[in-house]
């Protein structure tokens, strides 16, 4: 392995581990410069006039790529020349009916990320990394002057904040009416997204206690890194087939983990990318000793079909490895791909378990891109615009 190449992708999962592995992007066929070239309103015989702002960032990029198929929107688009340009950014944000903020640091300076941490020339870049995308959405948010524009934050600024609406409407049977009626929405975290999916319900039913001290395992395509890490990826130099990160114990998508699952304590949390660009598996390892007395596999299995019936994008997946092998969801009869859901909103949940040693494993399986990005903040602009839940998904 080349020395250089390794200090670069551990220079970036150090930056990743405090700042969260926020999800963003792949652009395989979509370049930022074919966008820029919008240098006025596209009409898309609209009937609601949408705003990305930041939308030649890897996320930005992708949720226009959904929207810009749709004959039901109207994407209005900043021109090349005023991207920096408050005044313009700010009309453009009260004249739409929905802004998602999308602006990432990272994405903006992806063409010249690789060599940067490369070199290792990128100490100045490092703290802006930290602090620039909650501070960018921070102040476009303040640009809004009316009381009818929709704010979508993809960013990790409002995700715990009481005065704006959480964007999982599967969260709860009250989330899909609170999403629907809010003006102000933050967009869920990839890894939250599956972890909170599997532990919400089982604390809801009183399975899971709020005290207990959980963890949660979790791999990532190395997509939710943005350009840079894709870069690295695919690029011609050798790289880490593997590599977890988040050692300092202090990852962003904490609080809303602990948050949005009612737990009192934060769980230990061990993130990790890997050689495919996209999807994810989130997984939660239970010893029954931290469960109410009586739990059993099927009664977990059956809490979590019961909170998810009749959802559009949730899925509860057949019972145990038995069951799942027999729905031939198992890759060789035993792995659980991680990559099986790209380019879907869809998320599936599994429970593994050994009632007789008393010990399961919860998984959930998502794209990081879907589900844990772009997806969820299209299916969050249906609800609040009043438009069907799964229209461009």
């Amino acid at each position: 392995m080349m020395a250089k190449t390794t200090s670069a992708l551990s220079f970036l999962l150090v930056i990743t581990s405090s700042s969260s592995f926020t999800p963003t992007t792949h652009i395989n066929s979509i370049s930022s410069s074919s966008y820029y070239s919008h240098t006025t309103t596209t009409s898309l015989n609209a009937k609601k006039k949408i705003f990305i702002d930041g939308e030649a960032g890897t996320t930005g990029l992708q949720v226009r790529d959904r929207l810009a198929k749709r004959t039901d929107l109207e994407i209005i688009s900043i021109s090349n020349e005023l991207r920096k340009d408050k005044d313009e950014r700010k009309r453009l944000i009260n004249e739409a009916d929905c802004v998602i903020l999308c602006k990432c640091f990272v994405c903006i300076m992806s063409k010249f990320m690789h060599s940067l941490y490369v070199l290792l020339t990128s100490y100045a870049l490092f703290f802006y990394t930290k602090g620039l995308p909650d501070d960018a959405s921070k102040e476009a948010a303040t640009f809004v002057e009316n009381d009818n524009t929709v704010v979508i934050d993809a960013s990790t600024a409002y995700r715990v904040d009481d005065d704006w609406t959480y964007g999982f409407p599967e969260l709860c049977t009250s989330q899909k009416k609170d999403l629907q009626t809010s003006k102000r929405i933050s967009n869920p975290g990839c890894y939250p997204t599956g972890f909170i999916a599997l532990v919400r319900p089982l604390v809801d039913a009183g399975i899971i206690p709020p005290e207990a001290p959980l963890t949660v395992n979790a791999i990532s395509g190395y997509s939710g890194g943005g350009n840079a890490l894709i870069d690295i990826f695919e690029g011609d130099e050798e790289h880490e087939p593997w590599g977890a990160y988040g050692y300092s114990m202090s990852h962003k998508h904490l609080p809303e983990m602990a948050k949005y699952t009612g737990l009192k304590i934060q769980p230990i949390f061990q993130p990790a990318v890997a050689t495919f660009p996209q999807g994810m598996v989130v997984s939660v390892p239970l010893h029954y000793s931290l469960l109410n007395k009586g739990t059993t596999g099927k009664k977990v299995h059956d809490a979590l079909t019961k909170h998810y019936e009749g959802s559009t994008f949730v899925k509860v997946m057949p019972l145990g490895e038995s069951g799942v092998k027999e729905a031939g969801l198992l890759e060789r009869g035993a792995f659980l791909r991680p990559d099986t859901l790209a380019n879907t909103n869809n998320l599936e949940l599994f429970v593994f378990y050994n009632d007789d040693e008393e010990r399961m494993v919860l998984c959930a399986r998502l794209d990081n891109l879907g589900k844990g990005a772009s997806g969820a903040a299209v299916q969050n602009l249906n609800l609040s615009l009043g438009l069907e839940e799964g229209i461009g998904l």
